[in-house]
């Protein structure tokens, strides 16, 4: 409605309607004047990703476009686990119109990563900047090692699986085709009998017995997926709605909160157990489909999808690439006091089980650590993680980056949370057309 309203006033219809238009134009050249003398300040790091050896290294621009001198402190807070490391102050003086810089050297830190929080307070301007940085990383180990027979657990979920019968089965979906890719609503049956579906586009061709390259692309937390039709005449899209999300929901029709704690107190029974089994099904499919390159297989996803592409290839040395875009469940240990999600959601549920404490889930869920699949895998992988993360916290990340065997290449995205940029999904396209030899 006001934005009805201010067209009309602009159209300048009638005596009264041009002397309110030619005000607000007016109003608008003031605040737009005023908004280009805002103080403003930009922090930044030394190092592109925010990675440092020793000493971590910013500097901190102020910007100063207004008539009055600015005068005040720049101070900086160092936080780890939510304990206050180390702080440090300065004053500093900006001169009107104009700009200063403050080059900051933070004390010696050990490998690790840590919040820190720059807060300038001047004369007319306080803002508070909160950015995360690594310390050599890449030497990153967790104290927590996976089970004994971590290993055995799911080579008995795997015998389980090739029990059942998968009825492969395919339908053309001729409305949805496009006019260069064929759209197939794809169905099996996975663990414990339980159908899941998803959704397979091929490339029209004219080429006979043409062998098509495969993405399978696997699903964030209940996340629809629904067909993908890409332009790239090479590559077959399979995208897998695992049970209990998209068309596969069915016996598991949770809750969005419940899905992930679905029968969490018995390791056996836990919902991801099988929905893992379901992305091993999906590779099963793959190997069906006589148009499909069996020896060409990119598993991809990001969040619960990235955690499933690790777990995938983990188990299932059919796959030829990984593809992990923050990956959650990763050092469950380290978890509790870092992340509100999914630890909040399952201290609810445990309140509501007579007897079952946190430990209880914790060692649950090591079975289902994404730093106890990635000791497994040997393919060619990447990862992509944000340093604010809320969900997948760098350090959890790194713990399981550190542990992949295989080839492997980790992108770092300082300013972003749980997400990745376009620059990820680039290096991701070409990282497979040049392995795969798509030219």
């Amino acid at each position: 409605m006001v934005k009805g309203l201010k067209k009309f006033l602009l159209l300048g219809i009638g005596i009264v309607t041009l002397i309110l238009g030619e005000q607000a134009k007016a109003n608008n050249i003031v605040a737009n004047k005023h908004n280009d003398e805002d103080i403003s300040t930009v922090l930044t790091p030394a190092d592109k990703n925010a990675i440092f050896d020793d000493h971590a290294k910013y500097t901190f621009e102020v910007k100063n476009p207004t008539g009055t001198d600015q005068i005040g402190r720049l101070s900086y807070y160092i936080y780890q686990h939510g304990k206050q490391l180390a702080y440090d102050s300065i004053h500093v003086k900006v001169n009107k119109y104009s700009s200063g810089k403050f080059n900051f050297e933070l004390p010696k830190l050990k490998t690790g990563f840590y919040k820190v929080h720059f807060l300038i307070n001047v004369s007319e301007y306080d803002d508070t900047l909160r950015k995360v940085f690594g310390i050599r990383p890449e030497e990153i180990v967790s104290k927590y090692s996976k089970p004994a027979d971590f290993d055995k657990f799911w080579q008995t979920a795997k015998d389980e699986l090739a029990k059942v019968k998968p009825n492969f089965k395919v339908t053309p979906m001729p409305k949805m085709n496009t006019d260069n890719r064929k759209v197939y609503l794809i169905e099996m049956q996975s663990l414990g009998n339980m159908t899941i579906r998803g959704w397979m586009t091929v490339p029209i061709t004219s080429k006979k017995n043409k062998k098509f390259s495969v993405l399978l692309g696997l699903p964030g937390y209940q996340v629809n997926l629904v067909p993908i039709v890409g332009l790239d005449p090479d590559l077959a899209i399979i995208t897998l709605n695992v049970r209990g999300q998209g068309n596969s929901r069915g016996p598991i029709d949770t809750r969005r909160d419940e899905f992930i704690f679905y029968h969490i107190e018995d390791k056996d029974k836990y919902v991801m157990r099988g929905v893992i089994m379901d992305c091993l099904r999906g590779v099963d499919f793959i190997f069906s489909q006589p148009e499909l390159d069996h020896d060409q297989i990119l598993v991809s996803g990001g969040s619960m999808g990235g955690f499933l592409s690790l777990a995938t290839a983990s188990l299932d040395k059919r796959v030829t690439l990984c593809s992990a875009q923050n990956p959650i469940l990763c050092d469950v240990n380290n978890l509790d006091g870092e992340v509100t999600w999914p630890i909040n959601d399952i201290k609810k549920y445990i309140k509501t089980q007579p007897g079952l404490t946190l430990d209880k889930v914790i060692s649950n869920l090591n079975y289902y650590d994404g730093k106890n699949f990635a000791s497994n895998i040997t393919c060619s992988t990447i990862m992509g993680i944000g340093l604010l993360d809320p969900y997948a916290p760098p350090a959890n990340e790194y713990a399981t980056f550190n542990n992949i065997k295989g080839k492997k290449r980790i992108m770092v995205f300082k300013d972003l949370g749980h997400e990745v940029s376009q620059v990820y999904k680039d290096l991701e396209g070409r990282w497979m057309r040049d392995t795969f030899a798509l030219f």
